[in-house]
């Protein structure tokens, strides 16, 4: 399985489109982020302590279920 930020990355969009795009924008500069995960408490960790560019973490579980519904094999 590939990992959460090798997904996300098909989001990011210079004019992001929606919150996930923008995730995903702000998750490609961010040199700290876990790129290697495919662990959800992992990533969520993350997120919470070391972050303040997602205005909610609903935004992140969002995509988490994107990404787990359309990387099951």
């Amino acid at each position: 399985m590939k990992s959460f930020y090798h997904y996300l990355m098909k989001y990011r969009h210079p004019k992001p489109k929606d919150d996930i795009s923008d995730f995903a924008n702000h998750a490609y500069l961010d040199h700290g982020f876990p790129k290697a995960s495919n662990r959800y408490d992992e990533i969520s960790s993350y997120l919470e302590l070391n972050t303040d560019y997602l205005s909610s973490m609903t935004i992140f579980d969002e995509a988490w279920e994107k990404y787990i519904t359309e990387t099951k094999q």
